[in-house]
């Protein structure tokens, strides 16, 4: 059997395989580009909610990014303890806090947009538009077949 043969039967054949392939190589690639800046990759869930929220209580961001709170309070330690965020106080509940960006984090956003949009560039480079729209379109059916964020 050709090595070729390899990678065009079985297992191998079928999308979702290189889904994951692609999915890994992506992450590997995101995060060698974020290291420098002081970001990883599990952050960026995290950093676009606030971004966009300003401010959000630890359960809604674990709500939002649909994982367990304690998996949140462990990437929000990391993230404060690397100066990402900044917790306040909430105004009514004393037993809760609000989550923001810190201004080192706000800061480094568009360094870290641009860094993301170059990754994205080289990963898609060759694909026609046209192509990809319709991954995007295919990749939000698989996504909410999941049970995913449509």
């Amino acid at each position: 059997m050709e090595s070729n043969d390899l990678w065009s039967s079985g297992f191998v054949a079928e999308p979702t395989f290189w889904i994951n392939h692609a999915s890994r190589l992506i992450m590997r690639e995101f995060e060698q580009l974020l290291r420098p800046l002081g970001f990883g990759t599990a952050y960026l869930p995290v950093v676009m909610l606030l971004e966009q929220h300003r401010e959000l209580q630890q359960r809604q961001l674990a709500d939002f990014v649909r994982v367990e709170q304690p998996t949140m309070a462990a990437l929000l330690t990391r993230m404060q303890r690397d100066g990402l965020i900044v917790r306040t106080p909430h105004p009514t509940d004393a037993r809760s806090s609000l989550i923001s960006l810190s201004p080192k984090a706000l800061e480094r956003l568009p360094e870290v947009m641009a860094v993301l949009g170059d990754g994205v560039g080289r990963a898609l480079d060759g694909v026609p538009e046209e192509d990809r729209a319709a991954l995007q379109r295919i990749l939000r059916i698989v996504v909410t077949n999941l049970g995913g964020i449509p």
